[in-house]
């Protein structure tokens, strides 16, 4: 039983990946030296970009050039800190999904697990496609303009002449491998986390299942009320474990955005970067629209087991089921409800207010230009 494979690849591919599935300690060691080659290849550029913002830049416009870049690769130095950080807690999380009471017993529940499993791969894969389009469009647009002129595809600062024949491809592709390298890592992080919530509506879709085969078989219903348990714990450690990321995501998401706005209003970058802009939009409203969404999903899932239960032909159980399963309903009443360090919910209404307050940034953004 595979659980989130597509995932778990984006996470080898960009030095994040188990120890444990290297066969020897030698590929083990190569592994790890990948690791850290790809975090100084994104923090070197990150720190280039920051560097660049403190010391150089003196005018809206090129803040706003370097800055909704930069956001995004402080996320993505972030998110690959928590992979890596959390690699012991994400191999536990998947050690739970892969056994009882989560594990599926018969074949009606392998077909619901499947189900999930298959949507989380399509929607990962979908996702991924968006972002590395998004950096496609950005090395074409930048090779066909900035490579030619003897400039860097974005603003940073190094502690060199770059301008040298020598020196100026290494600084072009370290800046295009970075860029590149930090969108599989929040691809990678964003699936994980959202393929985390997905199996937790799945597994509220397989106790439903049992319940209703709990008629039956009194002790059955005993194994539900227990599987019940088991996802709230589980919830609640999947939050727990990367509650401070999501966090981080909506704030920076709601950063981007702005500038992004304030950036289709400047005529030069309408002239040479509009597709760019329109792809990178896109793929900063997906990353924080997943998160809503699943989120969203598994508060209404959960709620909505509460009628599952009262579907059922619950009046032909015998007194103790019948108590058993208002437990069950009486914990139901109370979603599970995922927020970002305990601030801000994962659901629609948060996104609706996260354009709302990116909107209003920008306006503020733009009567300061006035």
């Amino acid at each position: 039983m595979f659980i989130l494979a597509f995932t778990f690849k984006l996470m080898m591919v960009c030095g994040c990946g188990f120890l444990g599935t290297c066969a020897t300690p030698y590929k083990r060691l190569v592994y790890q030296m990948y690791s850290i080659f790809v975090m100084l290849l994104i923090h070197t550029f990150m720190l280039s970009q920051l560097v660049d913002l403190v010391m150089v830049v003196d005018n809206s416009d090129d803040f706003t050039d370097n800055f909704y870049v930069l956001l995004a690769m402080i996320v993505s130095c972030c998110k690959m800190f928590a992979l890596l950080i959390n690699r012991s807690n994400i191999e536990m999380l998947i050690g739970i999904l892969a056994n009882k009471p989560f594990r599926p017993v018969e074949l009606d529940e392998m077909k619901i697990w499947e189900k999930f499993e298959k949507l989380i791969q399509s929607k990962t894969l979908y996702y991924t496609i968006l972002v590395e389009a998004t950096c496609l469009s950005v090395t074409i647009t930048s090779l066909l303009t900035e490579f030619k002129k003897g400039n860097l595809t974005f603003r940073g600062w190094l502690p060199f002449d770059y301008s040298s024949p020598r020196l100026f491809p290494f600084a072009y592709a370290h800046q295009l491998m970075s860029f590149t390298m930090g969108s599989v890592h929040h691809v990678a992080c964003d699936s994980l986390i959202c393929g985390f919530l997905v199996h937790i509506c799945c597994q509220i879709e397989i106790l439903t299942h049992r319940l209703k085969k709990s008629a039956y078989n009194p002790e059955i219903l005993r194994e539900c009320v227990f599987q019940h348990n088991h996802i709230f714990k589980f919830a609640h450690l999947v939050n727990d474990k990367f509650k401070i990321t999501i966090f981080i995501q909506f704030i920076v998401s709601t950063l981007v955005i702005c500038f992004n706005l304030y950036q289709f209003t400047k005529s030069s970058a309408l002239k040479t970067k509009y597709m760019q802009l329109i792809l990178y939009s896109c793929s900063m409203l997906s990353q924080i629209f997943f998160y809503c969404w699943y989120g969203n999903e598994v508060k209404l899932k959960s709620r909505q087991l509460m009628n599952n239960v009262f579907e059922m032909e619950w009046y032909n159980f015998n007194k103790s089921s019948q108590k058993t399963l208002l437990m069950v309903v009486r914990r139901a009443a109370i979603p599970i409800e995922f927020t970002s360090a305990s601030v801000i919910s994962m659901n629609l209404d948060s996104f609706v207010g996260l354009l709302k307050t990116s909107y209003s940034a920008y306006n503020i953004l733009q009567q300061t230009q006035a």
